[in-house]
C-alpha cells in the first residue's frame, strides 16, 4: 500500500491553472544537496502515514473545488512496486486528474504510467547540464541514459509535460542553464525555478542569496532557440 507522508489539502501553485492536493511520498534515489524535502529521505519513520482513505474523502467531499492531485516526494517512482499504481488508478476512478512529479531515473515507470493512462501531467526536474555536471547537482552518480530516455518519452508521450530546473547560484551558472536547455530542443515547457535557501540538505547553501529576478529573465532569451516557452517560478 502506497504510504503517504505529507498532504497539503489545497494548492494553488503545485500546477498551473489547476487547484489540487498534494501528496508527498518518502525516499529518493538522488541526494540534491539543495533539497528542501531531505526530513523525507533521511528520517521518514518521523513522519505520519496518512491514510489512504482520509485522503479520498477530502478528495470527493471537494469534488466540485479540486481538479485533481499532484504526487511528488521524494521520488514516487521508488513505490512502483508499493502500490504506487493501484492508487493512482484509484484517484483517476473517482475523476480526478494527476500531477506526477519524478527525476526521471526510471522510465520504465513512467512508460507504464503513461501506457495505463494514470497521469495528465508530468514534471521532470533537469538537475543540470547531462554530461559530467549532473552528479554535482543530484548528489549521487547518475545513468544519465535513463535521464534522456525519460525526456524522450515525456516528450513524445502526448501528455502535457514540463522539464523544470532549480537554478543554484554557485551550482548552475547561466551557461549551464543554456546547455540544459539545449539537451530540451522542441520542448514544450521550461521551468526555470528559484532557489530557496532555507532547510537545504547541504548547511552551506542555507547562506546563498539566490538569483535576483532580473537575472533569471536574463536566463532566458538565450535558452528560447531550443525552448520557446520558458517560466520563471518562484521568484
Amino acid at each position: 500500500m502506497l504510504e503517504i507522508k505529507g498532504f497539503i489539502e489545497t494548492s494553488f501553485l503545485d500546477w498551473d491553472g489547476k487547484v489540487v492536493s498534494t501528496l508527498y511520498v518518502a525516499g529518493c534515489n538522488f541526494r540534491c544537496p539543495f533539497c528542501h524535502n531531505a526530513g523525507l529521505i533521511e528520517k521518514p519513520h518521523e513522519y505520519e502515514t496518512i491514510p489512504l482513505k482520509k485522503i479520498e474523502g477530502f478528495l470527493l467531499e471537494r469534488k466540485d473545488f479540486l481538479d485533481g492531485i499532484c504526487l511528488t516526494g521524494g521520488e514516487p517512482c521508488l513505490h512502483k512496486k508499493r502500490g504506487l499504481f493501484e492508487f493512482l488508478q484509484r484517484v483517476k476512478d473517482l475523476g480526478f486528474q494527476v500531477k506526477f512529479d519524478s527525476n526521471g531515473l526510471d522510465p520504465e515507470c513512467l512508460h507504464r504510467l503513461i501506457g495505463q493512462n494514470l497521469v495528465d501531467y508530468i514534471a521532470m526536474d533537469i538537475k543540470g547540464p547531462l554530461d559530467e555536471r549532473y552528479d554535482k547537482l543530484s548528489g549521487v552518480k547518475t545513468d544519465l541514459s535513463k535521464v534522456k530516455q525519460s525526456i524522450k518519452l515525456i516528450m513524445e508521450s502526448g501528455l502535457d509535460y514540463e522539464f523544470r530546473t532549480t537554478v543554484v547560484p554557485t551550482l548552475l551558472s547561466p551557461e549551464d542553464v543554456v546547455d540544459i536547455a539545449k539537451e530540451l530542443k522542441g520542448a514544450r515547457k521550461f521551468v526555470l525555478q528559484q532557489f530557496a535557501p532555507a532547510h537545504t540538505w547541504d548547511e552551506a547553501l542555507r547562506t546563498i542569496k539566490p538569483y535576483d529576478r532580473e537575472v533569471l529573465d536574463e536566463m532566458v532569451k538565450p535558452c528560447q532557440p531550443y525552448v520557446k516557452n520558458i517560466l520563471i517560478r518562484g521568484a
